[in-house]
């Protein structure tokens, strides 16, 4: 007689896993959630204020950082990488984040390792006035390793309708404002990975740092949303960019109309030391990095010049640096680097 713990799922371990991460999931809520922990589903109700709410949603996931995180046993940064994949998607679009679920895929529950990731999932939406309203922790036997795992997360967020953000605006003279990133967030790491198995341990020490590998590739993603939205209650931006894969050309891009060309000057930002160390170790091509990674800039505001100052504020209060970075001009439409 076969069971369904003999084929490899762990029945026992998800009752233990649930009962262990039910008040971490549930200190994120709000009285605007409607359910209990463990039903089939939860909702949120819609924030005051609304009259005529246009919900998002966004879903991705952090990608091969997980592996880095799995190899190097530091887990406690991928629930900031998870919420800032989708809140800031969902910000630069003009939405407010609301809440999020989390899918986990693993091919054995760890029940200690699931609640570490669980755990950094709660500390960043509670970070951010987020409502982790549930998520699903599948055993995947037999498909993927046992000590492997993936992590995906989907966001709901609420605008008001005629809100959104319209890049239809933008027109030249705008300005790009470059809100800073200090390290890789969670793009690029095929290459990251490609890169340190050829040459550095993850225990040895990065290059003219005092941080191992692993630390300098696994710090945790800022998480912009909160200030975008503070942003949006002070100006109108006319587009918003998340630097995600593809990096600022193939971002900055989709917020671009016809007619009109992105030009940024890379020396107006200074370049964070971890993507000169990947270029030099792995001979990546400069233009190859700008398409890889957000070189130092995740997220870019297209702006009126008159609210330049007020963009800059609007993060600066929330302790993240932004600066002028490029202009909006007329031209075939593209993104430029100088």
């Amino acid at each position: 007689m076969t069971s369904y713990e003999d084929a490899g799922v762990n029945l026992d371990a998800a009752v233990e896993l649930v009962e262990r991460i039910e008040w971490r999931v549930t200190s994120t809520w709000t009285e605007d959630v409607i359910g209990s922990f463990g039903g089939f589903a939860a909702g949120i109700q819609i924030p005051a204020g609304f009259q005529f709410p246009v919900l998002m949603m966004a879903t991705d996931g952090v990608g091969t950082k997980v592996e880095i995180a799995r190899q190097a046993d530091m887990l406690e940064g991928l629930g900031y990488d998870a919420l800032a994949m989708v809140a800031d998607d969902l910000a630069a679009a003009g939405a407010q984040p609301i809440a999020m679920t989390d899918y986990i895929a693993t091919g054995r529950i760890d029940v200690d390792r699931i609640e570490i990731i669980i755990e950094s999932l709660t500390d960043a939406c509670s970070e951010a006035d987020i409502a982790l309203l549930g998520g699903e922790t599948a055993e995947h036997p037999g498909v993927m390793p046992p000590d492997q795992f993936d992590l995906s997360a989907t966001a709901l967020g609420v605008v008001e309708l005629g809100e959104e953000i319209d890049t239809t605006l933008v027109t030249p003279g705008d300005v790009i404002v470059g809100v800073k990133s200090p390290n890789l967030r969670s793009n690029g790491f095929s290459l990251v990975r490609s890169v340190v198995a050829k040459s550095l341990p993850l225990d040895s020490t990065f290059p003219d740092t005092e941080q191992t590998v692993a630390e300098v590739l696994l710090e945790p993603s800022i998480v912009y949303a909160p200030a975008v939205v503070n942003l949006l209650a002070r100006v109108r931006p006319h587009g918003l960019a998340h630097t995600t894969g593809g990096g600022l050309p193939g971002n900055v891009i989709r917020v671009l109309p016809e007619g009109t060309r992105a030009v940024i000057e890379r020396s107006k930002w200074d370049v964070p030391h971890v993507f000169d160390v990947i270029q030099k170790l792995g001979d990546v091509a400069l233009g190859d990095m700008f398409r890889t990674f957000n070189m130092g800039i995740g997220y870019t505001c297209v702006v009126a010049e008159g609210d330049v100052d007020a963009t800059t504020e609007a993060f600066e209060s929330f302790e993240v640096d932004a600066c002028v970075i490029g202009r909006i001009v007329e031209g075939d439409r593209g993104v430029e680097l100088l």
